[in-house]
């Protein structure tokens, strides 16, 4: 049996990569990273958005909270329909079987 920190190696490509491959894997970081320092220059108002961050943080927790209650809310209400409908249907079963009662003791009279 082999001890476990030999266990993974022959999964690890252990291979140095060539210098054009890193000469190429380096350029396209360089342009990536071009690439979003460009597009952050082209959003505007950078400082105000940075400023209003405490208060829409504060706004969206508002927001979640409310959500909460309003939920709780509504499931109570789906809870009261859903409890109404049950009640009504097992009364309905009742009054239904108090009729099959009645009915045959009528025929055993007769």
């Amino acid at each position: 049996m082999k001890s476990d920190k030999y266990i993974f190696k022959k999964k690890l490509s252990l291979r140095k990569k060539s210098k054009r491959r890193l000469f190429i894997e380096s350029f396209v970081m360089f342009v990536s990273s071009l690439l979003i320092v460009y597009i952050n220059y082209l959003i505007p108002n950078k400082s105000t958005l940075l400023q209003n961050i405490p208060t829409s943080l504060t706004k969206i927790f508002g927001l979640i909270i409310d959500m909460l209650f309003n939920l709780y809310d509504l499931l109570v209400v789906f809870f009261i329909f859903i409890s109404l409908i049950i009640s009504l249907m097992l009364f309905l079963g009742c009054l239904f079987r108090l009729f099959r009662i009645f009915k045959r003791t009528t025929k055993g009279l007769r």
